[in-house]
């Protein structure tokens, strides 16, 4: 969207602040650890202090999302599970983060997703072309989402064999399974929107309009 989505208005709160608020319910996590750049660590304090965040830890990332999420645990503490979240997703229900941390207490790594609904077909490049070269089984298929919940231990042991190994993802889950290990699934929330474009800022602000009107 060609600016640091976490500052964009969402509903007279910063966007971070939306998301601040959905993991700082009652009874949810001991301590919350932000990866931002140090220059805005003032007012991520400030957010956090407004929500009722007590224990929060700040640190920079780096290029990639994974590299932003190994800084994260590197100052997580001692806790035996860790939960990673998008902070451009802050309509999270809490219930769904308690579902993907029971799941990651049970089986070691878990995600939330929700089912593929529109037909899904795998392309390729045909010169200035793009053809349809498979369709897939949807019923296979789903889109995932944030939050994921891990062993602590396992996530780190994870991102250490990933950095030895060269190995990039999209989400931790995927340097999980590169370990071998099964991630359990739990279904998300459509509810559960990521803030990736400009009509996705708009349909939260309606989201939010609808809840608080």
């Amino acid at each position: 969207m060609g600016r640091d989505k976490i500052w964009l208005d969402a509903g007279g709160v910063p966007l971070l602040g939306r998301t601040l608020a959905a993991v700082a319910a009652p009874g949810l996590f001991d301590s919350v650890t932000v990866v931002v750049p140090a220059e805005s660590w003032e007012r991520v304090r400030a957010l956090a202090a407004a929500v009722g965040i007590d224990d929060l830890r700040l640190v920079e990332g780096g290029e990639r999302r994974q590299d932003s999420v190994r800084a994260g645990l590197e100052v997580a503490g001692d806790a035996p599970l860790v939960c990673v979240h998008d902070a451009v997703r802050p309509l999270c229900p809490r219930a769904l983060f308690f579902a993907v941390v029971e799941a990651a207490r049970l089986h070691g790594a878990a995600t939330a997703a929700i089912p593929v609904v529109d037909s899904v077909k795998r392309v390729r490049r045909d010169g200035e072309l793009a053809v349809v070269a498979a369709t897939l089984d949807r019923s296979e298929l789903v889109a995932v989402q944030t939050p994921q919940a891990f062993d602590a231990a396992l996530l780190r042991r994870a991102h250490a064999v990933a950095l030895r190994d060269g190995v990039v993802a999209d989400d931790d889950c995927a340097l999980v399974e590169h370990l071998g290990v099964v991630v359990a699934v739990v279904e998300g929330d459509p509810r559960n929107l990521k803030v990736t474009r400009p009509a996705d800022l708009a349909v939260l602000r309606a989201a939010l309009a609808g809840e608080e009107g």
